[in-house]
């Protein structure tokens, strides 16, 4: 099968999401100039560089409230921070609550009942919870083709990570089982990791 993504592919659900799989998802905390907590998940998320570290997560929507974009890139273009909090199996009804399209206004955090701390780097909250969180300070927004596309990149500043989840000093992923998007509605659990060495090696 071939198609051009600009015609109609001819099948019940668009394939896009399913063909790059499995994407890792960024749960993004904010903070508003207002002061106004903020916490969505994205699943357009990933490591970019290695030094400085950096990532980036892309929005690709828009709510009426917020003028062309979304809170979380809103709020990071006002203040330039946010933390990026790795989602285990475990929270993965708790995340998904927080995708809901809430009023700028509501909390998150409060609206899902997830405890919050404090950011060390950045005057933002985190999950307090999460295996991982990185703290992040904005690099640049870069605006994408379409209507509200945009990709948003930052430094990692500080990076948290609990306790249960480093085993013989390294952050063991099965001790937490990150959560991953597939495509559709579908999510997958990451239960087992195996070696390969680089050629060389």
């Amino acid at each position: 099968m071939f198609y051009r993504p600009e015609d109609d592919h001819g099948l019940p659900h668009n394939p896009f999401n399913a063909i790059v799989t499995p994407r890792p998802i960024g749960w993004i905390s904010t903070r508003g100039a207002d002061g106004a907590d903020n916490l969505a998940p994205y699943s357009f998320f990933n490591a970019v560089a290695y030094d400085p570290p950096q990532v980036m997560f892309a929005s690709t929507a828009t709510k009426p409230d917020r003028d062309g974009t979304k809170d979380s890139v809103a709020n990071i273009r006002d203040t330039g921070v946010f933390c990026a909090n790795i989602v285990e199996y475990a929270m993965r009804d708790v995340m998904n609550a927080t995708s809901a399209a809430f009023g700028r206004e509501v909390d998150e955090f409060a609206q899902a009942g997830i405890e919050k701390a404090a950011c060390e780097t950045i005057d933002c909250p985190r999950v307090a919870a999460a295996p991982a969180s990185l703290e992040c300070r904005l690099t640049q927004i870069v605006q994408l083709p379409g209507a509200a596309n945009f990709a948003v990149f930052g430094q990692v500043t500080g990076v948290h990570m609990r306790d249960d989840c480093l085993h013989e000093g390294r952050f063991d992923v099965t001790r937490f089982v990150p959560l991953a998007r597939m495509g559709y509605r579908d999510y997958a659990a990451i239960q087992a990791v195996f070696d390969l060495k680089r050629p060389g090696e």
